[in-house]
């Protein structure tokens, strides 16, 4: 019996010819897209989805503030010494996100 190489010795051709085409075919494909097209379709994008992402980040803002709200009242009642350190550090993660927001917003002209 002979082996399978023996039979086809042209396989390894073959293989090395397809790829060749293939890459070829993907480099034809590459060059024909225009590249300042596609930063100005990347900038539009990341400018459609900012807005919803400064929403997000008011929202999650406004969650923290209302969790800590909670969270610095059962330390008050419960005599806590720590009391405004929590609610420092609370506020100060509120506050941090609303500014991060607004200032990225008005940085960039969005």
């Amino acid at each position: 019996m002979k082996n399978v190489r023996e039979r086809n010795p042209n396989t390894k051709q073959l293989i090395a010819l397809a790829t060749t085409t293939f890459l070829l075919l993907i480099s034809f494909y590459v060059s024909a897209q225009d590249g300042n097209a596609g930063i100005n379709e990347a900038n539009t994008k990341v400018r459609s989805y900012f807005a919803a992402g400064t929403n997000l980040m008011y929202a999650v803002g406004a969650i923290v503030g209302l969790i800590g709200a909670v969270k610095v009242y059962q330390k008050w009642n419960s005599g806590d010494q720590d009391t405004g350190k929590v609610a420092a550090a609370w506020f100060g993660s509120c506050v941090f996100l609303v500014i991060v927001a607004t200032v990225i917003k008005s940085f960039f002209g969005v």
